[in-house]
């Protein structure tokens, strides 16, 4: 019996006590973060206030979105709606806009407006923020530029994490019916596939072309171990990016390429079932990161559904049963109850934990952390079925 065949899957009770206890939590919050956003991650378990200026601050208002789906409590959608006039206001005034995560800060807060309430504010900000993400555009190597001052030799690369800011690309264009967006979202992801996954399907975190050439130099790594390893949210983030990206474009090339690049994730875990930071790490007292397994169920449930259209029955199946096992891990080993002493929902996530040979600043190591929360909330809701994604 494979390591994967002896966990057992998260039940349909689990799937909703998960939820229900999320919501009892973010309720808690509510009075804390109407008006301010959280941290990217925890301190002590416990997330502090900030304003809204940094990459992850879509997460939260997320997390309402999905604690108004699935209570119906018109309390979270109003909150929510206090976050989208925040949004507003940074687009507008370009406040901490100049990188390329406005997918994952308008998405789920902005596009997750329009697309429950009809927010016209929320669609507004969102196209705001999407042509912001085509200013980073690359025409030579064709690509998205994750940070930096344009066209410096020393940030002229893109990193793996982009595959999810794409689909505000998508959406943009099937808004505005402006080919522009999508075009752009299509080259990032080509060059993608061109340079960012290894031999054995692990992939770099970020990648360096050269401005003049547009030619891919090399792979490298912010934040996992070494340029060398597979940092485990970068082979999560492209876990799920393939399939969105299949789901937006029908290029079954995606599809075909997420089976190996999932088959190296899951080859990597531990025996409970819960990452280490780095895809380097199987065992030992390394930190884990619990947020990469939320966002690799995501995908999992979402190529499931993609399967299914397809007709590949089993490998819906197959897929559906790996999600439930991973979520189940975090059930089990990582998930906060209400009444602990946190205000997060998903123990042991790491942000940036520093190595010899990375460049991040360490933070937020074995906390709970934003993005963490969400996509634990997102793969309960994608469980459950019916569920009209964001993304």
């Amino acid at each position: 019996m494979t390591l994967l065949e002896r966990h057992a899957e998260l039940s349909e009770t689990e799937r909703k006590t998960a939820l229900d206890d999320s919501c009892a939590i973010i309720r808690n919050n509510v009075e804390t973060f109407t008006y301010r956003c959280q941290n990217h991650s925890s301190v002590n378990n416990y997330y502090p206030e900030r304003d809204n200026d940094e990459w992850t601050t879509g997460f939260w208002p997320g997390e309402l979105w999905l604690a108004y789906e699935h209570t119906g409590d018109e309390l979270f959608s109003h909150v929510a709606q206090i976050h989208v006039e925040s949004f507003y206001h940074r687009i507008v005034n370009k406040i901490a806009v100049d990188h390329h995560d406005m997918g994952f800060l308008y998405t789920p807060s902005c596009t997750a407006a329009w697309k429950l309430v009809g927010s016209d504010r929320g669609r507004e900000a969102a196209l705001l923020a999407a042509d912001q993400l085509c200013t980073r555009y690359q025409g030579v190597g064709r690509f998205i530029q994750a940070w930096g001052v344009m066209g410096e030799r020393e940030n002229y690369r893109y990193i793996i994490d982009c595959l999810l800011n794409l689909p505000l690309l998508y959406w943009a264009s099937e808004e505005t019916g402006d080919n522009r967006y999508r075009e752009i979202a299509l080259a990032h992801t080509e060059t993608t596939l061109k340079y960012s996954f290894r031999d054995d399907y692990s992939c770099h975190h970020t990648f360096f072309l050269d401005p003049v050439t547009g030619e891919g130099v090399r792979g490298e790594t912010n934040q996992g171990h070494d340029s060398k390893s597979s940092w485990a949210r970068g082979q999560a983030w492209a876990i799920y990016g393939l399939v969105l990206g299949y789901q937006k474009t029908g290029n079954r090339s995606l599809l075909d390429l997420f089976e190996p690049v999932s088959e190296y994730f899951l080859s990597r875990l531990p025996a409970d079932l819960v990452p280490y930071w780095d895809l380097i790490f199987t065992e030992g007292d390394e930190p884990r990161d619990s947020s990469s397994s939320s966002i690799v169920a995501c995908g999992f449930l979402a190529a499931a559904e993609s399967f299914d259209e397809l007709g590949e029955a089993e490998k819906a199946g197959m897929y559906r049963s790996l999600a439930k096992k991973l979520l189940k891990a975090l059930y089990d080993h990582c998930r906060v109850l209400p009444g602990d002493d946190s205000n997060g929902l998903v123990y042991h996530g790491t942000y940036s934990k520093k190595s010899p040979y990375n460049t991040c600043t360490p933070e937020g190591v074995d906390e709970c952390v934003s993005w963490g929360d969400y996509y634990w909330m997102e793969a309960l809701t994608r469980l459950g079925g019916g569920w009209e994604p964001y993304w």
